[in-house]
């Protein structure tokens, strides 16, 4: 089934992150656009993926279960908002990507779990890149030790960070970010492959792709204002 304003508002975005790739990044340089669950309807993620936006990005464990089973056999689930150890355990089997670690205690139970569900677990470190109390993710000056920590850990994989600016903020965090990520992928960690960026929502993807992002995570502006 066709839902048009979706299909509209997804060649927009695709347009826009072309038009930012040819004005700043390479020719061949892969951006996903993610399309962000949270609130909405399962009826209306599937049409997201019919349009071609397999990779979906889900907020919350609850609402994640009760809509995982309704969803497109094609869509690839990343879990991205902020999660407690104690929920690891519903979700392990089920994600191809977590987005949110941000300590070692959540590592720990990621790959215990990873252990009993046979995988391994690839992960992004959360980096709490504007040092906002009310915020999870690591600080910038913590990152590296807690890399060297998670990488230790041998059924998790590394595969790079991801980010959420503060408010007005978006253009110096994300350059911040992209000098940090850089650095970082010079470096050698154990069971790790550092290859993805992950920042840029709906009102700033566009800049988030012109420093070096390689998902965007975009919610309202591909399904509407939450209602």
């Amino acid at each position: 089934m066709v839902d048009h304003e979706i299909s509209e508002n997804i060649k927009r975005i695709r347009y826009n992150v072309e038009e930012a790739k040819a004005k700043y990044r390479k020719s061949d340089d892969t951006v996903r656009i993610m399309a962000v669950t949270k609130t909405v309807p399962y009826g209306r993620v599937n049409a997201a993926v019919n349009e071609g936006l397999t990779l979906l990005g889900e907020n919350r464990v609850q609402e994640y279960l009760e809509k995982k089973d309704f969803y497109d056999p094609k869509a690839e689930v990343n879990f991205i908002g902020h999660l407690q150890s104690n929920k690891v355990k519903y979700i392990i089997d089920s994600v191809t990507m977590i987005h949110s670690v941000d300590s070692l205690k959540l590592a720990y139970e990621i790959d215990r779990y990873a252990v009993k569900a046979e995988k391994r677990m690839d992960v992004l470190i959360e980096v709490n890149i504007g040092r906002e109390e009310s915020k999870s993710g690591v600080f910038p000056d913590r990152l590296d030790e807690l890399l060297c920590e998670v990488s230790e850990l041998k059924n998790i994989r590394v595969k790079g960070l991801m980010s959420i600016p503060p408010i007005g903020r978006s253009e110096e965090s994300f350059e911040k970010l992209q000098r940090l990520f850089n650095d970082l992928r010079s470096s050698c960690y154990k069971n790790a492959d550092m290859d993805i960026l992950s920042m840029g929502m709906s009102s700033d993807y566009v800049s988030a792709v012109r420093y070096g992002s390689n998902i965007v995570r975009i919610g309202s502006g591909i399904f509407g204002s939450r209602k």
